[in-house]
């Protein structure tokens, strides 16, 4: 309930200087309904060596491949975001910008795709 105290501080580590493009590292979590492992939780530069922008997919790519290259060819599992299902090609940077929670991670889940 005290919001102003709260932005006053996250603020800090939600800005960053236009030179740099975008934040140091991305804070995620990957949460899977299909393995054992509760989460996957790493840090994420959003831009690559080459100053080109990270996607969710890169992101997935690097800590997840099976999210979304599935072994027989028929993708099982929808990645999810506040309840959406975003773009693979949505810039990881854009996507901590507005739509981490408060604790400034990025939550992912991945789970299986509806069949009906």
């Amino acid at each position: 309930d005290k919001f102003e105290q709260f932005w006053a501080i996250n603020r800090k580590l939600m800005e960053y200087p236009p030179e740099d493009s975008g934040f140091r590292y991305i804070p995620f979590r990957i949460y899977q309904a299909t393995t054992e492992r509760p989460f996957i939780q790493k840090l994420f530069r959003p831009i690559a060596s080459g100053g080109q922008l990270h996607t969710l997919g890169d992101l997935l790519k690097d800590v997840c491949p099976s999210a979304i290259t599935p072994e027989d060819g028929e993708q099982k599992t929808q990645v999810m975001i506040h309840g959406i299902e975003p773009m693979l090609e949505t810039p990881v940077q854009w996507l901590s910008e507005h739509m981490s929670y408060p604790d400034n991670f990025l939550h992912i889940s991945i789970i299986p795709r509806p069949t009906d």
